[in-house]
């Protein structure tokens, strides 16, 4: 067992992740990580933090809570088609439980080796659970996706499929079992940042964002931003066979627009650039599906069978929703 902080970092994350960009200095072991920037690069800076009884399950074990933190935090930088390059760890912990904090440290290893990226520093004191992870990443200047860049006529597209995550956590609150239930609790637990999908779209994306907080409040972010309007297709949207199989398709599509958490890609391509987005993505192993368009008039439209009418962007948030589990 650590005996203290200093012996605590030494033990479970002195050695995490490795620098695949050749910008890191000094690491963890002094007060400050030395970095220095690759030419002709800006950097991308995120932060998320994640909260136990919030985000997550009381007794949740230190893997599936390095997975879900890990992929958040990364996704961010997905949204931005940025490619990931180091990150700091900040941990509040109850107790100093060697167990959990195992399996945190070497699922976290797993997936900075996966994706490239170096553990260069952070903090951990004590109290309620709570983990905060800050990602960095390097675009090139100017080239950063950002949400104010969608136009009149882009089509909108997300990445592989909707509604997930929060099928997942329901099986969860209600303790429910059955054949789906395995896919959607990996799904909840273990999100997948889309590093891949976004450099390939980069150069056709013309404003992007992660799906946190659910599609239409997610959208809405990009329509604000971007002084526009959406009409969406709900036939269109992505659920996957174990959800729909689970829960049917009037709960798949809710679940789809307004669940969140699954930390899917929402971007917007000229309509004359699709079929070059569609080249570039020919071999490409996630799925991506157009599910609308945007247009001039600012709010959100469904379409569907010859029927037109407006939605509100419902999502979550942290201030007017209830706590997630």
């Amino acid at each position: 067992m650590a005996t203290d902080e200093f012996e605590l970092i030494r033990r479970y994350f002195s050695d995490v992740g490795s620098d695949q960009s050749g910008s890191v200095r000094r690491t963890v072991g002094d007060d400050c990580a030395v970095i220095s920037p690759p030419d002709n690069r800006d950097l991308v800076v995120s932060i998320d933090t994640m909260v136990e009884g919030v985000h997550f399950p009381a007794d949740t074990s230190g893997d599936r809570v390095a997975s879900r933190l890990f992929g958040a935090a990364f996704s961010d930088l997905a949204a931005m088609g940025a490619t990931p390059a180091f990150f700091t760890l900040a941990l509040t912990l109850p107790d100093n439980d060697p167990a959990w904090l195992q399996a945190f440290s070497v699922r976290l290893a797993e997936l900075s080796r996966q994706y490239g990226v170096q553990l260069v520093g952070g903090d951990t004191t004590r109290g309620p659970l709570t983990l905060s992870i800050q990602v960095h990443g390097w675009t090139y200047p100017d080239k950063a996706l950002l949400r104010s860049g969608a136009c009149s006529g882009d089509r909108i597209f997300v990445t592989g499929t909707l509604g997930d995550s929060k099928g997942g956590l329901e099986t969860l609150l209600k303790n429910i079992h059955g054949p789906q239930v395995p896919y959607l609790q990996h799904r909840f637990y273990t999100p997948e940042p889309r590093i891949d999908t976004a450099l390939l779209i980069a150069d056709y994306a013309t404003a992007a964002i992660d799906i946190s907080d659910g599609l239409l409040a997610d959208l809405n972010h990009i329509l604000v931003a971007s002084n526009v309007g959406a009409m969406i297709s709900p036939g269109e949207l992505p659920i996957s066979a174990e959800l729909h199989q689970w829960v049917g398709e009037a709960q798949s599509r809710e679940w789809a627009l307004t669940g969140g958490e699954d930390f899917e890609l929402c971007f917007t391509v000229p309509a004359k650039l699709e079929p070059k987005l569609g080249w570039a993505l020919r071999n490409h192993s996630v799925g991506v599906t157009c599910i609308g368009q945007i247009s001039a008039k600012p709010g959100i439209l469904f379409s569907e069978g010859g029927r037109v009418w407006p939605v509100e962007p419902q999502g979550y948030n942290h201030f007017t929703n209830k706590h997630r589990v």
